[in-house]
């Protein structure tokens, strides 16, 4: 299939972030999508979520793959790292080299492990409208060098596109108090993370492989990420989702 043009791909993410208002808003599965655009768009490795409750609390909400994930809630156990510093600040963090000892003595956990992980750099972007912050956006390079500074910029805007997608639906959804709603996606994550490693398990697959055919048959049925998870703990997807891909 022919790739399209650069300026139609980002119109595309832009759309898509922007598309929330609908009956079965996915919040795990919007935020998915705004880490696959940032990873297809940008210059980077991997992306990830992190999104705060209304006491204030970080908790992880999406991830481009695994590793990522992992530091992710590593960051949150520790209470150190750039997505806790963006949200505390209502700031972006600017592009960090992560080998450096000012970055190990800023972060002295976070810093070292991310380097194991094989990331060089990172670069935060808050979630935010006005002075409302919702959550942050980590971005991690495996190469050497900053971000561009015009692809930093082009990142703050999609996290902004995205904060307004989910205020606006969490505006329309009169009957789920904010509290509710966050609740119900903390929910969502813990039945999808529970599907991966059944999926994972049954398919003979890694994870991160069985977190991608999901994701895939979710969105090739136009079916909630969530519901298609649920049914592969249930054991009711379909076959072509469940068997193994040795058979």
């Amino acid at each position: 299939m022919r790739e399209l043009p650069r300026e139609e791909q980002l119109a595309a993410a832009f759309v898509d972030l922007a598309d929330t208002l609908v009956q079965d808003f996915d919040v795990i599965g919007f935020l998915h999508t705004l880490a696959d655009h940032c990873v297809h768009l940008l210059d980077v490795a991997s992306a990830g979520v992190l999104l705060a409750t209304p006491a204030g609390q970080l908790v992880d909400a999406a991830a481009s793959d695994e590793r990522t994930r992992r530091l992710e809630l590593a960051s949150i156990e520790w209470d150190e790292g750039p997505c806790r510093d963006c949200f505390r600040t209502k700031k972006p963090v600017p592009d960090v080299a992560l080998a450096t000892l000012s970055a190990r003595m800023r972060w002295p956990r976070f810093a070292p492990r991310a380097t194991e992980l094989g990331f060089t750099s990172v670069v935060a972007a808050p979630l935010r409208l006005h002075d409302q912050v919702i959550g942050s956006l980590n971005l991690f390079r495996d190469r050497p060098g900053p971000l561009d500074d015009s692809q930093v910029r082009l990142a703050q805007a999609l996290a902004d596109t995205a904060t307004i997608g989910v205020l606006q639906q969490r505006a329309v959804s009169e009957q789920m108090t904010v509290t509710a709603q966050l609740q119900a996606a903390l929910d969502s994550r813990v039945i999808i993370e529970q599907a991966k490693g059944y999926l994972a398990n049954r398919r003979g697959t890694g994870v991160e492989e069985a977190f991608i055919l999901m994701r895939r048959y979710a969105r090739d049925h136009q079916t909630r990420l969530t519901e298609i998870a649920r049914q592969v703990l249930q054991g009711t997807a379909d076959t072509s989702l469940l068997e193994r891909r040795d058979r």
